[in-house]
Order: structure tokens, then C-alpha cells, then sequence
């Protein structure tokens, strides 16, 4: 049940009306809702739902037990964010990795701050809290502000004002989504800076894109460098990127497989040929973090 962080402040009217599985209280016009919205209560995590709106799907393991290691030395600073739902459940609006962390050292309660939210209100919240992040890759960034557009109806006029961002800045990220999913891998797993990714924006040939995207991760090239190799290659400048002279034509049903393997591990796969039908499929890895990633994909 909830309990409250200072039971004297909040007294046995909040807890009653929080542990009251008839009191539907789903907008700020509902009986009793002045008296829930804005508490903080110690709540038990049983009962809290995540948001099926998060935006991010993937959290860092290591930097989850950081977290722990510190809730279990502090506790939880900042409350979590939740909504009331029907009943005596909640569901997170904020705040995924401290409740994570926080069930991974075994608590079974912690502080939350309550609010009201309509679906659309949660997922708005949510992307808007998920751009304001420091740790975000730049794709991550930009599929936030691409759903902004396409399921809150803003426009990126809008959504500058919202998320505090310039106009032009927003227009930079979105750009990102145009390029070729495995440059998008790379720029999520930390090969390429946005820096790197708004210079091969430029490259529309998908294979001319990923010829140079290996190259920048083969030869770690700067920001600069890749504008530089970019401009050349655009130009014209045969030796802006260098072939072998001796290309083996790769039989169609390699041509044709090749994308989606690519895809499957994140990186340009490459194919050497010893005969017509036979040959080595080799992927490349950048990281020892970025080898164990694709040795999970072939477990």
C-alpha cells in the first residue's frame, strides 16, 4: 500500500484515497483530485506500471548498478514521476532508471510525486523528458523529435518551444533519419558524431554513403577530415575514395543479402570471394563493447 513520506503532512486521508480501489481519479476534475495531484508518497513498486510510452528501449547495465550503488548509499533524491490509474495502480511518467535501480538493490517502495495524465499528455512527457537527457545518442534524439511530429501533431515551430531548442537545431537532428541504417547504427553505438553523420547526410548513393562511413571508421577521421572527404568525392576528386582496381562482379544472390545482413549486425559486411558460389563473410567490430554486442546476436 502507500505509505507517506511524512505522515504527518500528508496524514491518513491521502493514503486512503490512494489505496481506495473504487476511486477513479483520471483528470483534475474528478472528486478529490485537488487532494492527490502535486503529493509525494513513499509508493511500493509493485504497484507502479512503466511507461508502455518510453521512448528508450535500452538501458545501460553497468550504469544501472551505478545507480543502485548510490540509491542504496543516498536513496532516492529526486522522487519519480507517476500518474494514477484506476484503482490502486500507478504508471510511471518519468523517472524509469530510478525505479529500475531501485528494484535491482530490492527495494519495495519509493518516492514518487503524483500528477494527472492523458495518454497523449504521457507520451508527450515522456520524449520531452527523453530530448532533455544528456547521455542521449544523436538518433535517439532525433526518432524523439520525429515522434513529437507524428503522434502529438506538432510542428517543429512547436516543438522548439517546447523542448527549448532552436528551430534549426531540430531540422539538423530530423536529418539524421535520412541516413543509411547502418550509418544510424554506428552513430547509436558512438563510431560517428552528429558532426560526422550531418557531413554524410550529403552522400545520397547509399553505397557511396557506407563506402565512406567504413572509412571513416577505418582510418578514425575527424569531423573536418569527413567534411573534407565529403566535399572531394562531391567534387568529382577520383582519389577522394579509393577502389580496388581488381573488382570481383559478387553474384546477384550475395548483392541482394548483403543490405540485410549489414542491417541484422549494424556495420558494412563485407564478402571475399574464393570461386563462383563460395566465399567469406566477414564482419568488422570497432570495440571490444561493439564485438560482444554482435557475439550476442550469433548466440
Amino acid at each position: 500500500m502507500a505509505k507517506a513520506v511524512r505522515k504527518q503532512a500528508l496524514g491518513r486521508g491521502l493514503s486512503a484515497l490512494l489505496n481506495d480501489s473504487s476511486s477513479e481519479i483520471n483528470s483534475v476534475n474528478d472528486k478529490n483530485a485537488d487532494k492527490i495531484i502535486g503529493s509525494i508518497v513513499e509508493i511500493e513498486l509493485d504497484l507502479i506500471d512503466v511507461n508502455p510510452f518510453q521512448p528508450r528501449s535500452y538501458f545501460n547495465e553497468e550504469a544501472l548498478q551505478e545507480l543502485a550503488s548510490s540509491i542504496k548509499e543516498l536513496g532516492v533524491i529526486q522522487p519519480i514521476t507517476i500518474r494514477k490509474l484506476a484503482g490502486n495502480k500507478f504508471q510511471l511518467v518519468s523517472g524509469e532508471r530510478r525505479f529500475r535501480a531501485s528494484k535491482l538493490i530490492g527495494s519495495t517502495t519509493i518516492p514518487a510525486y503524483i500528477r494527472i495524465a492523458n495518454d497523449q499528455e504521457m507520451l508527450e512527457m515522456a520524449l520531452v523528458e527523453n530530448i532533455q537527457r544528456k547521455d542521449l545518442d544523436p538518433i535517439e534524439v532525433a526518432l524523439s523529435y520525429q515522434r513529437l511530429i507524428d503522434e502529438i501533431d506538432l510542428t517543429q515551430e512547436e516543438m522548439s518551444k517546447r523542448v527549448g531548442k532552436k528551430r534549426s537545431t531540430i531540422s539538423n537532428y530530423l536529418r539524421l533519419l535520412k541516413l543509411d541504417p547502418i550509418v544510424q547504427t554506428g552513430m547509436r553505438d558512438g563510431f560517428l558524431s552528429m558532426g560526422h553523420g550531418r557531413a554524410l547526410i550529403n552522400i545520397e548513393n547509399t553505397e557511396e554513403q557506407l563506402n565512406i562511413y567504413e572509412k571513416i571508421i577505418q582510418q578514425k577521421l575527424s569531423v573536418r577530415q569527413t567534411e573534407q572527404l565529403v566535399k572531394d568525392f562531391k567534387s568529382g576528386n577520383p582519389t577522394a575514395l579509393k577502389k580496388s582496381a581488381a573488382v570481383i562482379e559478387k553474384p546477384k544472390f550475395i548483392s541482394k543479402g548483403l543490405k540485410t545482413i549489414s542491417e541484422y549486425f549494424g556495420h558494412k559486411i563485407e564478402v571475399k570471394l574464393v570461386g563462383k558460389d563460395k566465399g567469406k563473410i566477414m564482419i568488422p567490430f570497432h570495440s571490444e563493447e561493439d564485438f560482444n554486442r554482435i557475439k550476442k546476436l550469433l548466440e
